[in-house]
């Protein structure tokens, strides 16, 4: 499923410092319904340790902009709301080594004032190399 750009995530749109830095006006959403985002990325260069690994410090970067992709396409304008994150958990299966992962994010509950999301990666044989749990915070602009 192709994704107007007008409707994608400021961070995957050129300009936005993380974005740009993890290259996500690249990525390709395969797939986005409510709750729940599949999106193929690239690992660049410059997020690599020594061993050509993804440095473990920028998985929570992807993680971040995944789970609120995620609670994104539950909602409408994003000139309505702001999306925080209150607390994420990342468990690291395996090394993620690229150069391409496919990064899921599904809304696991969805509360009055808190959700939960789930974000996970995926190699190129489909294994899980790192699953995260994220909670997320939805604010009224208008109210704040």
């Amino acid at each position: 499923m192709t994704t107007d750009e007008t409707n994608l995530p400021i961070f995957m749109r050129p300009g936005h410092c993380a974005g740009d830095l993890l290259e996500a006006p690249q990525w390709k959403v395969l797939a986005q319904s409510h709750g729940f985002v599949d999106i193929d990325a690239h690992i660049p260069d410059q997020v690599l340790n020594p061993r050509q690994q993804l440095f473990g410090g920028f998985t929570g970067t992807y993680v971040d902009m995944v789970a609120l992709y995620t609670i994104r396409t539950m909602f409408g304008s994003r000139h309505d709301y702001w999306i925080t994150t209150v607390n994420m958990r990342i468990d690291y299966l395996a090394p993620v080594t690229g150069p391409r992962v496919r990064l899921t994010g599904e809304l696991i509950n969805q509360g009055r004032s808190t959700s939960l999301v789930a974000v996970t990666f995926y190699g190129p044989d489909g294994e899980k190399q790192v699953y995260s749990i994220v909670t997320l915070r939805v604010i009224d602009k208008v109210s704040n």
